[in-house]
């Protein structure tokens, strides 16, 4: 049995993973940004009220947890639907502490919880690919995207030498709450789909797996 870490699990495609690990026979901690109320009745161990963005709640995320952990999967994110000029800068910042400066604050302040062989997940987006932007717009987004994935290039660089095992993901067009309104939301990938696509990736990952950014239907993602 592995001790899995899903981070952001309040809700929408992390909710689903621990979902899919609890069903796995996992133990799942769900580490949330508020009380993690929706896990009360599971088997989930609960870590509430971690904001990826504030390095305190952070580190007493990391004290909370018990034992080492095999598998981190970083899901916390925000959404931003920017056009050109429709520009608030403070918010794009805090999007951007959001998305690609939260992976880092969880990843550093478990590193010496990361057990060997660990891996390490982190879902940013395609928005995030540089060679796939083929319609602009949505700046604050597409760039703390990149961002991330550049974060985790780093960090399988970095971390290879302690054991420890990185993927970038992509979840595809979920149909969660940060994507509710959008054309074609009706149509859109269910977030157990994804979930369930985002862990056999992750299944798939070792010492072996060369750094990559995998859609969640096991396509290669170009940056």
């Amino acid at each position: 049995m592995s001790h899995v870490v899903v981070v952001g699990a309040d809700r929408g495609i992390a909710a689903a993973l621990v979902r899919e690990y609890l069903a796995r026979g996992e133990t799942v901690s769900a580490v949330c940004r508020d009380d993690g109320a929706v896990w009360t009745d599971s088997a989930a161990r609960v870590v509430p009220h971690t904001d990826v963005t504030d390095n305190a709640a952070v580190r007493r995320m990391a004290d909370a947890l018990d034992g080492p952990v095999d598998l981190l999967v970083h899901v916390a994110g925000v959404g931003a639907f920017e056009r050109f000029g429709d520009f608030d800068y403070d918010a794009m910042l805090a999007h951007y502490d959001v998305n690609a400066l939260g992976p880092l604050r969880v990843v550093a302040a478990l590193a010496d919880r990361l057990a060997a062989g660990a891996r390490v997940g982190i879902v940013t987006s395609r928005m995030g690919s540089i060679a796939d932007n083929g319609s602009g717009g949505m700046y604050s987004y597409r760039m703390s995207k990149a961002a991330a994935n550049m974060l985790g290039v780093t960090l399988y660089r970095d971390l290879r030498e302690r054991e420890v095992y990185v993927m970038l993901l992509h979840p595809g067009t979920v149909a969660t709450a940060m994507t509710a309104g959008a054309p074609g939301w009706d149509s859109f990938t269910q977030p157990e789909q994804s979930a369930a696509g985002l862990a056999r990736q992750l299944d798939r990952l070792g010492p072996d797996t060369p750094v990559e950014f995998r859609h969640q239907d096991g396509t290669l993602l170009p940056w």
